[in-house]
């Protein structure tokens, strides 16, 4: 009896187990912490953080002349590839939306150093979609051109509703974001003023002038270049240099330690 007892012990312990990291897949550890503990998640307001958002252009036409298996299949590497590279950044990622990807850093933990950290995983997904787009070429298929969008600022996070719990994010600042997005050009990265002034000694930027963004008015947007020269290791300026990393190990740990 004791040894059954024991064997369905361990069992419920590795079902728990299960659960327990399939909810945390889902959402925030602080999220579902609070979720079980609770059965509601309180929303929290943040006064700084980035959002992230990227679409694949010409998505449509890709939509017409793949088959839907091929579709998502060639979809799926892309998008596994941003969610494994994501954590080395402290992203968090919000949603996928069709071809959309969109992501954040500063939630829900907040971190000073978010702006950085978010620029330095768009240069990161760049590089990433150009690998997968040159196996596509050499397999003699349709590349898939990406755009980016950052910007910083206020912005509301949590889960709503009862059924299909998910963690999202709302504020003024996400809709600017998805406009940088829609404001970019291929296989760039495209920021804000506010995300421009705080990432400005770390990257490279390039002003692209005052543009008329919905909703917002005149606005002045910028393009990221590349890590700053001081930074950088390659000449497409896409790659961190040691002392960056060391960088942002430091900030990574002083996050942590807050």
């Amino acid at each position: 009896l004791e040894n059954t007892v024991l064997r369905r012990t361990e069992e419920l312990s590795r079902e728990k187990q299960k659960s327990d990291n399939l909810l945390l897949n889902i959402l925030p550890e602080f999220t579902a912490e609070e979720l079980k503990e609770k059965g509601v998640a309180a929303t929290r307001t943040f006064d700084s953080a980035s959002v992230l958002f990227s679409d694949f252009q010409g998505f449509t036409p890709l939509t017409e002349s793949l088959d839907s298996e091929e579709l998502v299949r060639q979809l799926d590497v892309f998008f596994r590839a941003y969610d494994e590279a994501s954590s080395a950044f402290s992203i968090e990622k919000i949603k996928t939306i069709g071809d959309a990807y969109m992501c954040a850093c500063g939630i829900p933990v907040s971190d000073e150093f978010h702006p950085i950290k978010i620029v330095a995983f768009g240069l990161t997904m760049l590089q990433l979609t150009e690998s997968i787009n040159q196996e596509l070429i050499a397999a003699n298929k349709a590349p898939w051109p990406i755009r980016i969008g950052i910007h910083s600022g206020p912005l509301i996070a949590g889960v709503v509703g009862k059924k299909k719990f998910a963690f999202d994010i709302w504020g003024d600042t996400v809709n600017t974001a998805s406009r940088m997005e829609t404001h970019g050009n291929v296989g760039t990265i495209t920021v804000s003023a506010s995300t421009a002034k705080q990432v400005e000694p770390y990257f490279e930027l390039s002003s692209k002038g005052m543009h008329e963004v919905k909703g917002k008015g005149l606005m002045e947007l910028f393009s990221v270049i590349g890590y700053h020269e001081k930074y950088c290791t390659t000449e497409d300026r896409k790659t961190p240099s040691e002392a960056f990393l060391r960088l942002f190990e430091s900030a990574k740990s002083t996050s942590d330690e807050n």
